[in-house]
């Protein structure tokens, strides 16, 4: 299959070299600056082109059969659009709310597949969500609350935000503006970003969590009538949470996002170090065919905590694999026809367990971490 992937920043270079390796993609990566196509590895076709400008992407497109978008959120809509009048099945990375929905109503009666928001979170927490909420749901059980968690983080914090830079700033940015879907007391409801803070530890670590956008993809409306609570918070160190409100609220930096990306992007480094956590629960009542129709109040979780690998390429950190690991399995899964082939597909259309034995997708359970446990 030939595939285009948009974007040769340190994700799309790793998505383009993950697919080329397994031998059965004729991978082309894109970019507008010929600089960051340098070095790429032998194999890769490359060419320079803007995927912004609506020709400039229908020439870069023509003669693929997908396109992975790694480009900043923004540009998903315009992507997306190309590729549903060429036929060209379209991956992305978003976890723009607003553009997931225009994504959507472009797969009405799309002969291709448009399938948004397939990195990590949004992305694999959604498959892992939906897994365990259907634990419950099935057979016409009860399901109470769902709590997903997700955090890319440094190993090693040493600034007062303990945080470092390990994927798109943009994107970072517009998580921590943008409200929040959620399901509380059984209705699709907006939160607030930076809200909702809780503490908790994993493996002995202390840590914090907070609403955040995007990270719940296409869960509420699956989930909606069927669920008490669902939502989604982003994982970080304690005291995270207050510096970005007072960056954001207190100086108004959220009226300022281009000044916010300048500041992160010159003062924040950014780090190999990195470690990927992955945490969800959830409660209800399974069924049951005893007296009642359901059996006793239980929790069901999921959690993984993920690190970087060394490869013939060099080192691939951890946000790197598991989100170019997200994207390249729901490829992997529409290619060999285990996905549908047309029109729009959410991230719970794939089961848990066939997205962690796809070949892509054990990179999820491949680490030198923990392994990850159901």
């Amino acid at each position: 299959m030939r595939v285009v992937v948009l974007g040769a920043g340190k994700i799309g270079r790793t998505i383009a070299v993950m697919l080329h390796d397994s031998g059965d993609y004729r991978v082309t990566l894109v970019d507008r600056e010929p600089t960051h196509l340098e070095g790429v590895p032998q194999g890769i076709a490359v060419r320079v082109g803007d995927p912004g400008q609506t020709e400039d992407c229908a020439r870069l497109l023509g003669g693929a059969q997908a396109v992975l978008n790694a480009l900043p959120f923004h540009a998903a809509v315009g992507v997306a659009t190309v590729a549903a009048s060429l036929g060209v099945h379209y991956f992305d990375l978003t976890e723009d709310v607003a553009a997931t929905h225009a994504i959507r109503r472009l797969a009405e009666g799309a002969r291709c597949v448009l399938m948004p928001q397939c990195g990590l979170a949004p992305g694999f927490i959604g498959v892992v969500g939906n897994d365990l909420a259907q634990r419950f749901l099935r057979g016409g059980g009860e399901l109470l609350d769902l709590k997903m968690r997700v955090g890319a983080l440094p190993r090693y914090p040493s600034n007062a935000l303990k945080y470092n830079l390990t994927w798109s700033t943009e994107g970072l940015i517009n998580e921590y503006c943008n409200p929040c879907e959620a399901i509380v007391d059984g209705r699709r409801v907006e939160v607030p970003a930076l809200e909702g803070l809780e503490s908790f530890a994993l493996d002995g670590i202390e840590y914090e969590a907070f609403n955040t956008s995007g990270g719940l993809g296409t869960l509420p409306e699956t989930l909606a009538g069927r669920a008490r609570g669902v939502d989604y918070k982003s994982i970080r160190y304690p005291g995270h949470c207050a510096v970005m409100k007072l960056l954001l609220n207190d100086l108004r930096l959220r009226e300022r996002r281009d000044w916010m990306r300048e500041i992160f992007e010159s003062a924040i480094p950014a780090t190999q170090q990195d470690v990927v956590i992955v945490f969800a629960s959830a409660t209800g009542y399974a069924a049951s065919g005893g007296k009642g129709g359901r059996g006793p109040l239980t929790q069901a979780s999921f959690s993984a905590r993920i690190g970087g690998a060394d490869t013939v390429a060099g080192h691939v950190n951890a946000i790197q694999l598991t989100t170019a690991a997200g994207i390249c399995t729901a490829l992997d899964l529409v290619a060999n026809g285990e996905l549908p082939q047309a029109g729009f597909v959410a991230q719970e259309a794939m089961p848990l367990d066939v997205f962690l034995a796809n070949r892509f997708g054990r990179h999820y359970t491949r680490h030198p971490l923990q392994e990850a446990t159901v």
